[in-house]
């Protein structure tokens, strides 16, 4: 998948955003964590607290007494992370667990407030969680203020913090790799439309299809009838362009031949001037011709690419050109891949390859070959003969549109006719020495 994909962008836009989400989800549900941990230890202290405190009583000195102690072991226990306290006045009674130490809360609960939720710090440096709860007891009128103290180590909730959070990323991991698939899912979905506007147009390019289906979702709809406007304009002007070259053709043919039948007539007075006049009438003949085969073809900006088979077309070609004076007795050797195709229309192709083998027919000795090669991710297409071979001057002639040599009617034009269909099409044409001796005429373009 490409960079520039947009089902990428929107994947990895879509996995950004729920990543963003469950962790912001994550922190949440820790947060509340916490205050849940917190409210239920602080409802369990306070149960506790009025437990004792329901025990409390005072010894004749005024020092608090406490019937029976809470039976949880970790009160008992030196350090063992549930601690109770009871003040009264001066005197304190703590549980065992504190040892030799007290809970210091400040003034927190004291003087008959109500019960309060405060931390603290414990006999081991810890931090706690505590409950102050003030009580009164004694004659009606001579109450004896306390203050009953449970506090809890934080310790205890940070494990239950920690486990919960072990089993919290794995669950959240594995919501973001189901999300993330539903989103994947979702955008594949989504952009449907769009792979099927591809292929309508790989139709429309391949020359199955002449115009765009309207049957998509109305956000796509506007686009689809703006490119079938454009293929409907473009065939309009193709048609208008082939039609106006052919006017011009077909307008000139006839002063053209006024001209060469005006030369043969000047030739016994003047054969300088009959010369001269059939040379040019020849010279704008070659150039209507030029122009008729390029109102042929496509446009280069045409949406309807074709293709046509090779093989079939040569074979025709070569048929049509063994009638003609020499073809008969040269060698037609056709070795071309079934497979092959032309990036063009069927007749763009006779008209490149046809002024290919008719040129190769006229200088070759015995022997004409068509062979075709794929190459560095190119097809290759190759006409040779075993002719006198040309010049470079002579190709760079043909480049121009001129003709390299006087000794064979029509040479010239028709290779650069073909070089300009071969060029809208996509494809080069480039010449050199064949291995044959002759000259090597290699049509090419992008597989």
């Amino acid at each position: 998948m490409r960079r520039d994909s947009l089902r990428l962008r929107l994947g990895l836009a879509a996995a950004a955003l729920i990543a963003l989400a469950l962790l912001l989800a994550g922190a949440g549900l820790t947060v509340i964590l916490d205050r849940v941990l917190d409210a239920r230890t602080a409802d369990e202290l306070d149960r506790t607290a009025k437990l004792i405190a329901g025990r409390v009583g005072l010894a004749p000195d005024g020092s608090p007494t406490v019937s029976r102690e809470p039976p949880d072991p970790r009160f008992a226990t030196p350090y063992g992370g549930l601690y109770w306290q009871v003040e009264a006045g001066p005197h304190v009674l703590r549980s065992r667990s504190l040892w030799d130490r007290r809970l210091d809360l400040g003034q927190a609960a004291a003087g008959g407030q109500a019960p309060a939720t405060v931390d603290a710090t414990g006999p081991d440096g810890g931090r706690l969680i505590a409950i102050a709860r003030p009580l009164e007891i004694g004659p009606r009128g001579a109450e004896t203020g306390l203050r009953v103290i449970v506090a809890e180590d934080r310790r205890g909730l940070a494990a239950s913090r920690a486990t919960f959070l072990r089993l919290l990323i794995p669950a959240l991991a594995a919501l973001f790799l189901v999300l993330t698939l539903a989103m994947w899912l979702f955008v594949h979905r989504a952009l449907a439309p769009f792979r099927l506007l591809q292929e309508d147009l790989g139709a429309v390019h391949a020359g199955t299809r002449t115009r765009l289906p309207e049957h998509f979702p109305d956000e796509v709809r506007p686009l689809v009838a703006d490119l079938n406007r454009l293929l409907d304009a473009q065939e309009r002007a193709l048609i208008r362009a082939r039609a106006a070259a052919a006017d011009m053709a077909h307008g000139l043919k006839t002063p053209l031949a006024v001209l060469d039948a005006l030369a043969r007539r000047t030739g016994s007075a003047d054969p300088g001037l009959s010369t001269e006049i059939a040379e040019q009438a020849r010279a704008m003949g070659g150039q209507v011709e030029r122009a008729l085969a390029r109102a042929r073809i496509a446009p280069a900006g045409d949406l309807r690419r074709r293709a046509c088979r090779i093989a079939p077309v040569a074979e025709r070609l070569v048929a049509t050109l063994r009638r003609l004076p020499e073809g008969d007795s040269l060698d037609w050797q056709i070795a071309v891949p079934d497979a092959f195709a032309y990036p063009g229309e069927e007749g763009e192709l006779m008209e490149v390859l046809g002024n290919l083998l008719d040129n190769a027919r006229k200088w070759a000795h015995r022997r004409v070959r068509v062979s075709g090669r794929s190459e560095s991710g190119c097809l290759r297409l190759t006409v040779e003969d075993d002719g006198p071979g040309m010049s470079d001057a002579a190709i760079a002639g043909i480049g121009r549109g001129q003709r390299w040599d006087e000794s064979r009617p029509g040479t010239g034009f028709g290779i650069a006719i073909a070089r300009d269909v071969a060029e809208a099409a996509g494809a080069q044409i480039t010449f050199g020495r064949s291995e044959m001796g002759g000259l090597s005429a290699e049509l090419s373009w992008p597989d």
